[in-house]
């Protein structure tokens, strides 16, 4: 059905966790594809000796890397991108596949679906903040009681897109490594080529622990990058690009230039044009920018 993709880095336990996740709550079959960034807390072994499909880096490349080249050796129409330290929750796939269905064939689309994690998010609940203390029995019994409502902007994983979308874009900009700032420039890339479909499912869920693999070594935060390429925050482009956090009501319209919008849009050409001068100072007087 699908190929998902899922880098991991040192985070042996978690990605026990995700696996078998997958494995228990998945309707239909799909192909599985790991990144291992070192893989030196047993990783490596664990995936072969039970005989999953991998690609193998020695040194950390990040996630940007990471899903590029997994996405290369993939086979199926769509693919889904995760995270090894995600809980997928009963019926994701189901879920996506019926949203793909009411889709007009040959569309470009991103899907997402929603993330539960144990402090403020779209769904707070907390069912453990590590492996360790992960209460599985309590997040399925507590899933169904809570009601949300598709939204608008989604712009993280898990994700769904066809790989014929993807490939028009190109994957992720490795520039954003080891990750930080790549999802919102993945959907700008997304924009740039005419796609207005990015929808929230909210009944497409995954237990989220929080950016594991990613706190362990940010060296890019990412905001300074995606405005230096687009001219624009990322916090403009959420808010007046794809109208993040609101309802969904269908694709996503033109920009709606208001007075706000040209107010915004100001301040982040004033920050623009001054983060290139303070580049060129850097660059100039030798220094690491």
């Amino acid at each position: 059905m699908f190929s998902i993709i899922i880098p991991t880095f040192n985070n042996l336990e978690y990605l026990k966790i995700c696996i078998n996740s997958i494995k228990k709550n998945s309707k239909f079959d799909h192909e599985l594809i790991f990144y291992i960034n070192e893989g030196k807390d047993g990783t490596l072994d664990y995936l072969k000796k039970n005989n999953f499909k991998y690609i193998y880096s020695e040194f950390n490349q990040g996630v940007c890397v990471a899903f590029n080249r997994a996405v290369e050796a993939s086979s199926s129409k769509y693919i889904v991108l995760g995270h090894d330290d995600m809980y997928f929750c009963p019926e994701w796939d189901n879920i996506f596949y019926n949203e793909i269905n009411k889709l007009p064939n040959n569309k470009d689309f991103f899907l997402s679906g929603t993330m539960v994690q144990p402090f403020e998010s779209y769904i707070n609940l907390d069912c453990g903040k590590t492996y360790s203390d992960f209460d599985e029995e309590k997040l399925l019994k507590k899933l169904p009681e809570i009601k949300f409502n598709d939204f608008q902007g989604t712009h993280w994983q898990p994700s769904l897109i066809p790989v014929t979308t993807w490939n028009k874009v190109g994957g992720f900009s490795e520039e954003f490594s080891p990750g930080l700032g790549s999802d919102p420039d993945f959907n700008m890339k997304l924009w740039k080529i005419g796609v207005r479909i990015f929808k929230g499912l909210s009944n497409c869920r995954v237990y989220h622990f929080s950016s594991i693999s990613l706190r362990k070594k940010a060296w890019n935060s990412g905001s300074q990058t995606f405005l230096l390429k687009w001219g624009i925050s990322i916090k403009f482009f959420k808010k007046f690009y794809l109208r993040s956090n609101t309802a969904y009501d269908g694709p996503l319209e033109e920009l709606n230039k208001s007075f706000f919008y040209y107010t915004s849009l100001l301040k982040c050409k004033i920050s623009f044009f001054y983060l290139k001068l303070l580049q060129k100072f850097m660059i100039k007087n030798k220094f690491k920018f």
